[in-house]
Formats: structure tokens, C-alpha cells, sequence
């Protein structure tokens, strides 16, 4: 708490003194999330990522198991990121400070005006040029399993018309568990897969292309030893198209 608390300061400082949000992103990826890895005793493995072009915008979906994927996935992913998030978050005191001053991708949630507004202002904002992260389950899981999407960042990547790219993380529970801050040192491996397409996708595909990612995904984290997803996660596609597909079997 103590690293990230000082290191936010220093972000915010740089922001306010160059007035380019940029350079926090990169103290982020080299200097803040490894130094939180090496004080946590975390190892890294990344594979995968040879189809990903690290220098055009994409939407990176990752599964989401313990705090410590954040950092994680500054490290693994060599490009500037931003996160969506639901707007909520820019309300807290220095955390929200410092998302707003970053460029962090604040969605309303529900299905209004005001969802639908920060849904398009977040497209524009992709299509500009800004990778951004997002952890689709809304909350990190319980067992390691992979659980139901939520359907407002792949909006975002169909309405930005950019490539989805699944990244699995494994192994970050058993080094920060859920429910507390005790860390245990341990590795933590990451498997970025390929690049999915939108180029053509309309809102009404967006329950497809749910379906296609997640599928990668599951997929991606068994190969790296992990349990996968839960049965029927996606359960309105089941009720739609049939059987979604052998991954939630």
C-alpha cells in the first residue's frame, strides 16, 4: 500500500509538471507494477503475443483473480494501457484522481442515456489510439474459475471497431489471495492469445463475439493449468443460440 500510495504521488507530480499522461503510464509499467511484483515475491512467465500489433489501439480482456493482476498485466503487456472501469471509481479520493488524470476509461453502468453516452465517448477515445484493459467479470473470482462476462467493454470494442485480444493469468490468487493483503511469493503465469476481430461487428453481435472470446480464454488458462470457466457462464446466449460451446461444458 505504502509503494503504490508513493508512487501515485510521483505520477500525479509528473502529470502536473510535463502535462503528458503518457509518461505515468510508462512509470507504471516499468517502474510501479514490477516493483510491486518483486516486493510480493512474484515470478513471471508470458508467452504468447506474436500476432498482437503492440502499436495499434486494441481492448486486452484479461480473467480476473486477485488484485495483483493489475500490475501483472502492466508488466506483461508492452504497450501504454489504459482500464475501464466503472465510473463509480472516479469519485474516490487519489485513486479516482489519478485514473481521471491518466485517461482511464470510466462506463456507467445499466442500459440508459448516460451508459450509452460514455459507451460511445469511450469508443472515441479507442479509436484515437488508447489500448485499454478490461477484467469482464466485474469481480475477481472465487475459485480461480472463469466467470459470466459483462457486456460493456466488448460494446466498447465494437463501437471502436478494434481487435480483442484474450489474456489468461494464472497463478496470481495463490500470491495475493482474495479477502486480504498477506502476499506469498509464488509464479504467475500470463498467455496472451490472438488478436479476435470487430472490424464489421455491429451491437447486435456483441453476444457472439462475448461468446468467441471467452471461449479463447478458457481455453488460453487450461493450458496454462488453470480450471477454466464455470458451466453456463454466459447464460443468455444459452437461452438464445442453444449450447454456447464445449468450453463451458
Amino acid at each position: 500500500m505504502g509503494w503504490s500510495a508513493l508512487w501515485i504521488s510521483a505520477a500525479l507530480g509528473v502529470i502536473g509538471l510535463s502535462r503528458r499522461p503518457e509518461r505515468a503510464l510508462t512509470m507504471a509499467r516499468t517502474i510501479w507494477a514490477p516493483g510491486l511484483l518483486r516486493g510480493a515475491g512474484a515470478r513471471m512467465r508470458v508467452e504468447g503475443g506474436e500476432g498482437v500489433d503492440w502499436g495499434a489501439p486494441a481492448l486486452f480482456v484479461c480473467n480476473h483473480q486477485s488484485m495483483i493482476d493489475i500490475p501483472t498485466a502492466f508488466v506483461a503487456l508492452p504497450c501504454p494501457l489504459r482500464f475501464i472501469a466503472k465510473r463509480e471509481l472516479a469519485m474516490v479520493p487519489f485513486l479516482g484522481w489519478y485514473m481521471g488524470a491518466t485517461g482511464m476509461i470510466f462506463v456507467a453502468r445499466g442500459e440508459g442515456e448516460k451508459a450509452r453516452q460514455s459507451i460511445r465517448l469511450a469508443g472515441e477515445r479507442v479509436r484515437a489510439g488508447a489500448s485499454v484493459l478490461a477484467f469482464p467479470e466485474g469481480t475477481r473470482s472465487l475459485d480461480g474459475r472463469i466467470g459470466p462476462f459483462k457486456k460493456g467493454a466488448f460494446v466498447v470494442a465494437i463501437e471502436a471497431q478494434v481487435p480483442v485480444v484474450p489474456v489468461a493469468i494464472e497463478g496470481a490468487q495463490r500470491v495475493l489471495p482474495r479477502g486480504g493483503f498477506r502476499v506469498r511469493p509464488g509464479e504467475i503465469h500470463v498467455k496472451i492469445g490472438d488478436p479476435i476481430p470487430t472490424r464489421g461487428l455491429r451491437y447486435e453481435d456483441r453476444d457472439r463475439l462475448i461468446e468467441q472470446v471467452r471461449g479463447a480464454l478458457i481455453d488460453q488458462h487450461r493450458s496454462l493449468g488453470g480450471l477454466g470457466g464455470l458451466p453456463w457462464a454466459t447464460a443468455g446466449l444459452r437461452a438464445r443460440h442453444g449450447p454456447v460451446s464445449s468450453h463451458d461444458r
